[in-house]
């Protein structure tokens, strides 16, 4: 479940101290954050959706709960976020195998 001394919960003490460490810096980075998530060529269930699987990917347990949540908020159903897991499920496991090349190729230059 939940490992807290792995990934403590965030609370509103953690979040002002991280703010007080770089206020301009993380201004920056919500105004940034808010310009990529509002609707533009794709809507705002399909950004959350993507942020889904790129949670997963980059194995980020904060990025996974906040963005499933907001997917939800957006209208996601719960089969269209699990289709979003698996379609990164697949592509990290591609990129694992698309990488065997450069194994390969490195085992002809011995051969």
């Amino acid at each position: 479940m939940y490992n807290e001394s792995l990934f403590p919960k965030t609370t509103r003490e953690l979040l002002d101290k991280k703010a007080a460490l770089a206020p301009d810096n993380l201004e920056a980075w919500r105004n940034f954050s808010k310009t990529v998530f509002k609707a533009g060529a794709l809507d705002e269930k399909t950004k959350q959706l993507i942020a889904i699987a790129v949670a997963h990917v980059t194995q980020c347990p904060y990025c996974i709960r906040s963005h499933t949540s907001q997917a939800m908020r957006k209208g996601a159903a719960k089969e269209e976020i699990m289709e979003a897991i698996w379609v990164a499920s697949e592509m990290r496991a591609g990129a694992a195998y698309a990488h065997a090349t450069l194994a390969m190729d490195e085992m002809e230059k011995q051969h």
